[in-house]
Order: structure tokens, then C-alpha cells, then sequence
């Protein structure tokens, strides 16, 4: 805790970044339990709240190679700065949603949320080693992370208890609000060196070609077994990751019978349990070498499927949270751990096509298992769709460890940080 403090003091890049993370993101999740809950009460169906789930990775993965080929060539703090404020009007407009009970323009403006994203997201992964020293790097990236897991938290538990006292309006403008106070963080923030990708390759026909450039990014990807192993994993948790997204709303509401609060509990659960892990993961990783560190991940995506299972099967509702959370605690110590990684051995040239093909691929891998559990919901129960997507997600953790005796993840020299000794450390006047 007292190296996050320090890091937040310290650094004013990064403590707006990190402001507008907060606020945006807690905003996020009103949207997102306000939505599923919305959804269930106009359908009854478990297939409704996958196709709002279907809209929302579709329109991510369509957006991921237009993201990452447009953050590696133009500025990506405006481009971070336009998705804010396009989301916000985006959020907005679910109030309509409230006046034509529509679930297809419930879809629509969920995937129009969804496009604007990626280039906020892998915009924000792009820029966090250029707004800190490389010794603040890993406490950036474990301080984002558990953020985002404390958001969660708080968002999800505050979503849907805001939804049953005060109602979807709220919960709707809230969400827009929270995007233009992340837009005014964004707005603040400063580098000498300005926020462009580091390169030299741009050439006036690489311009005029986009595809190829999105293509040399995947060759880029292909050429490190680190980067593409951590790909695959990733597809891997995401087989079974995607089902357990339908199946959060499921539990909550038909299985364990308490409507949008229940909901709330369960995701502020596994929330809970994504910080805890984001806090395990953070002293680890300061600590481990690379060899344990592969066998860490395999360890904990067993951890991680065999407590999805136990909670598709809990009959007390008390029992089932502490399960998610312990679930959601591997992932978290995995997703810190996998994220640094990343940081230290991704080039800034690649940086944005890296992080947006990543959310792509797990996305469009998510939409599958999306698909599949809400046809499955309409002939089987949330119970047995639950111990299959454990199972699902666990597969990962055999092709790591196979990966890993096989001597096909051998560690990659850290990138040269192109930036030098101009990287932004911080603010002298605070």
C-alpha cells in the first residue's frame, strides 16, 4: 500500500490516470448491472443478456485493429480523450431505452459503448510505461489492475443497489458523467515527449495501408513464443470466461432468486476476489523469477476453474460468493503477473496493435462461449453451464504447463525503452 501511495503522490501522470479510472470505471459497472437487469426484466431470457453480451464483443472485436493500428500512429492521449466523450453521450442515450422498451436499441448502444472502448483501454496500457520510470512500472501495473478490481467491487454493489432505490435513469446518467470527469483527467495529463508511439517505419505507404500494418503486428506477436503463448492463454480462460459472464446474472437472478442486488453481490464477490489477488500478485512479482512465474500461472488457472465449479454447485448463497471470489482471487494474481510481462517486453512501436489485438482475440473467443451458454440456458441449468465453463477455463493451465516443460516459453530479453531518459517520473511541484 505505502508504494501505491507513493506512486500517486509522486507521479501526476499517473495519479490523474488513475483518478479518471476510478470514476470512469465504477460508472462502467452502473452501466453494465443496470443493463443485464433491464434486459431480464423485458425478456425473462437467459439468451437476451448473452446477445447484449454478443453485441458488446463484436463491436470490441471490430474496433481492436482500428484501435491498434490508430494508437500506434497518432496521439493516443486525444484518441483516450475522444472515446471518453464519445461514451458519454453514448451512456446517455440508454435513457431512451427507458422510453422505447426496445431491447434491440439496448443492443445497439451497447455495442456503440463497446466500439469507443478499445481505444481507451489499449490506449491506457499503451501509455504506462511512458508516464512512469521503469522502477515504477510494476507498481503502475498492479496499482491499475487493483483498481480496476476494487471498481468492480464497489461499481457492481453500488450498481445494484442504486437500480432497486433510486432506478436505471440514474444508474444510465451516472455512467455519462463518470466519462467526461475520466475525460477531464485525460485532458491533464503531459509528457515532453508528447503521447506518439516512438517510430521510425512510418512511411507515406505504411500510411495509406492500415492492414499491413495491423498484420505486421500479429507477425510481431507470432515472433515471441512469450507473447503468443500469453495469447493463447488468455483464448483458453476465455472459453469458459465468456459463459461466466451470462451466467453472473443467471445465478443472481433465477438460480439464487434476488434480482439486481444479487447480481451486484456477485460480481462485487468476484471483484473483491480479483483485489485480493491483484494484491498477491503484486508482492510476487517483485520477487519471482521466470521460471516460477510460468509455473505460477498454471497453478492458479487450476485454482481458478476448480472454485468455478465448486460455485456453480453451491446451494447456499453465502458459500457460492466466498467460491467466486477465491475463483476470481487466481485470475487476479495471473492477470497482474501476465500484464507486467507485457509491459516489459512489448516495444512501443507495438505497443497499441499488442494490448488491442489481445482484447480482440479474447473477445471474439468470449463471443463464442457467450453464444454457446445462452442456447445452452434455454435447455439446461445455470448449475451444469457453470461446472463446464470451470472446466473450460481450466484447460488453459495444461497447455501452459505443456508450453512450459516443453522448453517453448524461454525468456525474452526486456525491451530497450525507446524513450530513454525522457520518460516522465513525475510532477517537481508536488
Amino acid at each position: 500500500m505505502g508504494e501505491f501511495l507513493l506512486l500517486l503522490r509522486s507521479n501526476r501522470n499517473y495519479r490523474y490516470t488513475w483518478l479518471g479510472q476510478v470514476v470512469s470505471e465504477i460508472g462502467d459497472h452502473f452501466n453494465t448491472i443496470a443493463v443485464f437487469s433491464l434486459v431480464l426484466a423485458y425478456t425473462g431470457s437467459g439468451l437476451a443478456v448473452s446477445g447484449v453480451m454478443i453485441a458488446r464483443g463484436l463491436a470490441m472485436l471490430s474496433a481492436g485493429p482500428l484501435a491498434g493500428v490508430a494508437l500506434d500512429r497518432l496521439d493516443r492521449r486525444k484518441l483516450m480523450l475522444a472515446s471518453d466523450l464519445v461514451r458519454a453521450v453514448v451512456a446517455l442515450s440508454f435513457l431512451l431505452c427507458l422510453t422505447w422498451k426496445s431491447t434491440s436499441l439496448v443492443l445497439a448502444l451497447s455495442a456503440l459503448l463497446m466500439f469507443a472502448s478499445p481505444f481507451f483501454t489499449s490506449g491506457r496500457a499503451a501509455i504506462l510505461p511512458t508516464i512512469t520510470s521503469r522502477e515504477e512500472l510494476h507498481t503502475a501495473n498492479s496499482l491499475t489492475q487493483t483498481t480496476q478490481w476494487t471498481t468492480l467491487t464497489l461499481g457492481t454493489l453500488l450498481g445494484g443497489t442504486s437500480v432497486v432505490g433510486f432506478g436505471y435513469d440514474w444508474a444510465f446518467s451516472f455512467n455519462a458523467m463518470s466519462f467526461l470527469v475520466s475525460a477531464a483527467c485525460v485532458f491533464l495529463l503531459r509528457a515532453p515527449q508528447g503521447f506518439r508511439a516512438q517510430r521510425k517505419d512510418l512511411t507515406e505507404a505504411r500510411v495509406v495501408r492500415p492492414w499491413h500494418e495491423y498484420v505486421e503486428g500479429l507477425r510481431y506477436i507470432k515472433a515471441s513464443p512469450l507473447l503468443l503463448g500469453l495469447m493463447l492463454v488468455h483464448i483458453g480462460w476465455a472459453t469458459g470466461g465468456g459463459a461466466a459472464q451470462i451466467l453472473f446474472s443467471l445465478f443472481g437472478e433465477n438460480v439464487f432468486h434476488r434480482g439486481a442486488a444479487g447480481i451486484g453481490y456477485i460480481w462485487s464477490s468476484a471483484g473483491l476476489g480479483l483485489l485480493v489477488g491483484g494484491a498477491v500478485g503484486h508482492r510476487m512479482g517483485k520477487r519471482l523469477g521466470f521460471h516460477a512465474y510460468k509455473w505460477t500461472i498454471s497453478f492458479c488457472y487450476l485454482i481458478h476453474g476448480a472454485s468455478y465449479v465448486v460455485f456453480s454447485q453451491m446451494t447456499s448463497f453465502p458459500l457460492a460468493l466466498l467460491f467466486i471470489g477465491l475463483s476470481r482471487a487466481a485470475v487476479g494474481v495471473t492477470s497482474v503477473l501476465n500484464m507486467t510481462q507485457l509491459l516489459r517486453h512489448v516495444s512501443d512501436a507495438f505497443r497499441g496493435r499488442v494490448f488491442s489485438t489481445m482484447e480482440s482475440v479474447v473477445w471474439a473467443t468470449m463471443i463464442l462461449s457467450m453464444a454457446a451458454a445462452g442456447i445452452a440456458s434455454d435447455h439446461h441449468s445455470p448449475r451444469t453451464i457453470g461446472a463446464w465453463s470451470g472446466v473450460l477455463s481450466s484447460s488453459t493451465a495444461l497447455f501452459w504447463a505443456w508450453a512450459n516443460m516443453t522448453g517453448r516459453l524461454p525468456e525474452p530479453a526486456e525491451v530497450a525503452d525507446e524513450l530513454g531518459d525522457v520518460e516522465v517520473h513525475g510532477d517537481p511541484n508536488v
